[in-house]
């Protein structure tokens, strides 16, 4: 009986440590940043400017916003969890020859960008910026657009404001629901930092959603683009046959559907009137 209550301890002891890792290093689990020295120059091929917001706790957000000639609007771009916004910008190209300016900021931690990162300051500070763009742009002229992790902190924004559409590719139904398909033998409810309920805020959300997930997504299922999509009021999905999760702007047919997103004022006005549930 004796050794049996020493194993059951020790077990608890090891699932308890187990916990404690987690809870204690789930950033380098969840964040792949790529940290720039401040001097660091950005090099394109497309004119840009290198912004820098100062917030209030002391944190440090670096931009870069690109511009295009008779620009339409501005896409808001809320990047994944790798690297800095020095590979990243090369999607500005995506948009920019769409007709349209192209915002995109580091996280704190990531590229030039400072500050103790947790969830609410990755809301918070996405806000501050939104907040700053609507200042150079009229609102119905913004298009957020979220990637992967972003697309979490992108719905977040948009239920919070009134943007032209809101753009998600790659995104999870929330990140505690992302994460829990492997950590379901952990109490994520008590120890997971980031839950990200993208679910929550899509109900929120009053301007047009498209959803862009390729069918062949082995990182963040098909699936949860698909539940997105349907929770959200306004909300379509636009499948990419055979694409994965890092390699739809490969796909012409991913272009082709951007195009459309960003200047079909018929499929944009269909999503307008929309209520949920009502075709």
């Amino acid at each position: 009986m004796q050794a049996w209550m020493e194993l059951l301890l020790y077990l608890c002891g090891c699932y308890l440590a187990l916990c404690l890792l987690f809870y204690f290093l789930q950033h380098y689990f969840f964040f792949r940043p790529e940290i720039l020295p401040r001097t660091f120059e950005y090099k394109y091929s497309f004119p840009f400017t290198e912004v820098n917001f100062e917030m209030e706790d002391g944190g440090v957000i670096n931009g870069i916003h690109f511009r295009a000639p008779n620009a339409k609007g501005v896409v808001f771009y809320l990047k994944g969890n790798s690297r800095s916004i020095k590979g990243w910008g090369k999607f500005a190209k995506d948009f920019l020859g769409k007709g349209y300016d192209f915002f995109m900021i580091d996280y704190r931690g990531f590229g030039k960008s400072k500050g103790r990162r947790t969830e609410s300051t990755l809301y918070n500070d996405a806000q501050a910026v939104y907040k700053w763009l609507s200042s150079q742009y009229r609102e119905e002229q913004i298009i957020v657009y979220g990637r992967s992790m972003g697309s979490g902190i992108a719905a977040r924004v948009a239920s919070w404001n009134k943007p032209r559409m809101l753009i998600l590719d790659s995104p999870y139904y929330s990140f505690l629901h992302q994460v829990q398909q492997y950590g379901f033998w952990l109490p994520l409810k008590w120890i997971l930092r980031y839950k990200i309920r993208s679910d929550q805020f899509i109900r929120k959300v009053d301007c047009p959603v498209f959803v862009l997930h390729g069918t062949h997504d082995r990182l963040i299922s098909f699936k949860q683009g698909r539940m997105l999509a349907e929770a959200a009021p306004r909300g379509l999905l636009i499948p990419i046959e055979g694409g994965g999760h890092n390699n739809l702007p490969e796909f012409a047919e991913y272009h082709e559907q951007l195009y459309d997103i960003l200047h079909d004022e018929a499929l944009y006005h269909s999503l307008l009137v929309r209520l949920q549930g009502v075709a």
